[in-house]
């Protein structure tokens, strides 16, 4: 027996199983009968020579082996839709749907950019997908994400990255913060202030974490949150100080609900990208959402509406 004897029906199912947990699931997911389901699965077991499901408890997750299989099958999947997309760009149509990962922190600049671009490609359709760095990597290493828009590149994937504009970060404060006025602030005054931190995951946690070790620091944390929305309104309720992209204040700077401490060191300024799998090419849909955010990504940048001395 060989792979290259294998079909999409049983990849399919053989991913269907793995996304549901279990066959009678996958069975309804693609709307056959349970035992069809079991056939495709032994069938493409036979030609694999090896299991590939096992239980853990109530739920049917897939051996080392199926975990190969199913990383085949996904860049077979990619492959078919990119092939597709190439075919109706041949024919002259200017369509297709593109998957676009966003960090969670760029959804200040993404929509409106993605909203311009429609309107000049108004036969490609958009796919969003919203989460913070760990989860858009996934979603591109596992082919669910064409393109991402997220700051540093990864190492861990074999990407191409290209930059959209500069992403400043600074330290936010209450208006009436004992340190909020002074110059020059030596990172050291921060060591026992109380932060308010993006989860591990999130590439805004990672930079300040790096940031504190560059400066020797440790300061406490008094939570731990998933939105940089509910960030901002806890430090606007004076229950800490908070790391965070310059990009999400740009308001409340401006208007006074609070300011930028201006830490030595501070602004770290490091770019937006726009990501994609060095191993797909891109296909014409996603090489015009490519080009339009190198173009014009930039100008959809948030202004700071206060930035610290020397920004």
């Amino acid at each position: 027996m060989s792979l290259l004897n294998v079909s999409l029906r049983q990849l399919r199912a053989f991913q269907a199983v793995i996304r549901t947990g279990s066959v009678t699931r996958a069975a309804g997911e693609l709307h056959v009968t349970p035992p069809a389901v079991t056939m495709q699965l032994q069938q493409l077991q036979e030609l694999a020579g090896q299991p590939l499901l096992e239980r853990h408890g109530n739920e049917t997750v897939a051996t080392d082996a199926g975990r190969e299989i199913l990383t085949a099958a996904e860049r077979i999947e990619a492959a078919i839709a990119d092939c597709s997309a190439m075919l109706s760009s041949l024919a002259g149509a200017e369509k297709g749907t593109v998957s676009i990962g966003v960090v969670s922190t760029a959804k200040y600049f993404a929509p409106q950019a993605l909203a311009a671009f429609r309107r000049l490609h108004p036969g490609i359709s958009l796919r969003l997908t919203v989460g913070n760095r760990a989860e858009i990597l996934k979603g591109l290493q596992h082919f669910a994400i064409d393109v991402a828009i997220m700051g540093r590149p990864p190492l861990e994937l074999d990407v191409e990255a290209e930059v959209i504009g500069d992403h400043p970060h600074l330290i936010v404060a209450p208006p009436d913060h004992p340190l909020a006025g002074q110059r020059d602030i030596p990172a050291r005054l921060l060591a026992e202030e109380t932060f308010l931190v993006r989860e591990p995951g999130s590439g805004t946690r990672g930079l300040m974490e790096r940031f504190f070790a560059k400066m020797r620091i440790d300061p406490p944390i008094a939570m731990q949150i998933d939105s940089n929305e509910t960030i901002k309104q806890a430090v606007i309720a004076c229950l800490g100080i908070s790391f965070i992209s310059g990009h999400t204040v740009g308001a409340e700077l401006a208007d006074g609900r609070m300011v930028a401490l201006d830490v030595k060191g501070l602004p770290i300024v490091r770019q937006w990208y726009v990501v994609h799998l060095a191993q797909r090419r891109p296909v014409p849909a996603v090489r015009a959402i490519i080009d339009f955010l190198l173009e014009r990504g930039g100008s959809f940048l948030p202004s700071i509406g206060q930035a610290p001395h020397g920004a």
